[in-house]
């Protein structure tokens, strides 16, 4: 019997050369901070966004997807970085890095402005396809992630579960973590019934994410 939210695995040949050839020539960019609505580049392209808590690794997977190894960069503190990010790749998709969540810092009026800047964010972007959210695997979901599922879910945007640091943690365990993940998973309306599993260091992963962000028209 075929599982709930199965892994993303045995792509096609063409589903994976059209995500070679959509990232080959490190033709990713940095293009701007948006701290205000009013700042958002227009919506003419495929747009795609990575959201995770604090530490999750969503810099070093955008770096690993572009083959860009510091087009992201991390923040040394955890929530400090208080801006959605904008990346072009080639001239038809915008990659979107939203800042880490989860952080117990940063005082609560920056947090509520985050907050409701991502929410128009989410809400108003007819372009943004998929909103990818990751997960460490060797945690799994965790509260402050079933906040940002659930915002997803009131702002009908389908996100995927992208599981990172996949090599740190031993198969017996992953199969733990893919049970609780796939069951939180199956309380959202929005999210898409496939999981992409990662190595940033290793590259595991890494072509099927390409693949998958090359397949969304």
């Amino acid at each position: 019997m075929r599982l709930p939210f199965p892994l993303v695995e045995d792509l096609d040949a063409e589903a994976l050369e059209k995500g070679r050839k959509l990232f080959a020539g490190n033709n990713s960019d940095f293009l701007k901070g948006v701290v205000a609505m009013a700042g958002l580049p227009p919506s003419d392209r495929v747009e795609v966004c990575f959201a995770g808590r604090s530490n999750v690794g969503k810099s070093s997977l955008i770096n690993a997807i572009t083959g860009r190894t510091r087009l992201a960069r991390a923040s040394n503190t955890p929530g400090r970085t208080q801006e959605i990010n904008f990346f072009t790749l080639a001239q038809s998709h915008y990659l979107v890095d939203l800042p880490g969540y989860g952080y117990a810092n940063a005082p609560k009026t920056v947090v509520e402005k985050w907050q409701l800047l991502l929410k128009h964010y989410l809400s108003g972007r007819a372009n943004l396809r998929r909103a990818f959210v990751l997960v460490d695997a060797r945690h799994g979901i965790k509260d402050v992630d079933e906040e940002i599922m659930s915002l997803l879910d009131s702002s009908a945007v389908t996100f995927q579960a992208i599981l990172t640091k996949a090599d740190k943690i031993k198969l017996k365990e992953r199969e733990k973590v893919l049970d609780q993940v796939r069951s939180k998973l199956s309380k959202h309306p929005a999210a898409f019934p496939e999981i992409v599993l990662t190595s940033s260091e290793k590259g595991n992963g890494i072509p099927t994410l390409r693949a998958v962000i090359a397949g969304l028209d």
